[in-house]
């Protein structure tokens, strides 16, 4: 008895049908590839400035720790307050905050501060009174894109 294989048709057999296709639009996208143009890069620096509080011997319990950021520039002030829980002694802050953050450094008419080089004083209040403080330089940052052409 012999036996008759019907020819392929791709409406019959769509799984194979399907692969063809996806095999040959693979490759037209393949050689259809954009041609390479220079690379360009993006770049992005930020410095921030690390200060914080810390109870040694927390001894004092929940705190609400009011940072306090002056710029001796401008003479502008600029505030965060954050809240100590129960068996968190301390807290350190980045400034400036990015203002993205629900908790950020502003100032009295509550914009944010930015990250503007010169100098700088701080002081963190616990109770209305300063607990801690210092100073601190902001740096000035600058970007360099190198181009690549090929």
């Amino acid at each position: 008895m012999k036996t008759t294989v019907p020819p392929f048709s791709p409406a019959q057999s769509p799984s194979i049908a399907g692969r063809v296709t996806g095999a040959f639009v693979a490759l037209l996208l393949l050689g259809a590839a954009p041609a390479a143009h220079a690379q360009t890069w993006m770049v992005s620096t930020t410095a921030q400035i690390k200060i914080g509080i810390l109870d040694k011997y927390g001894q004092l319990g929940p705190y609400t720790a009011t940072f306090i950021v002056h710029n001796e520039r401008t003479g502008k002030d600029y505030m965060l307050v954050k809240e100590l829980t129960k068996g968190q002694t301390g807290i350190d802050v980045l400034f400036p905050t990015d203002p993205s953050d629900p908790d950020y450094f502003k100032g009295e008419a509550g914009e944010a501060a930015s990250a503007t080089p010169g100098r700088y004083t701080w002081e963190c209040q616990v109770k209305g009174v300063k607990a801690v403080g210092g100073r601190f330089v902001f740096p000035e940052v600058a970007n360099d894109v190198t181009v690549i052409n090929r």
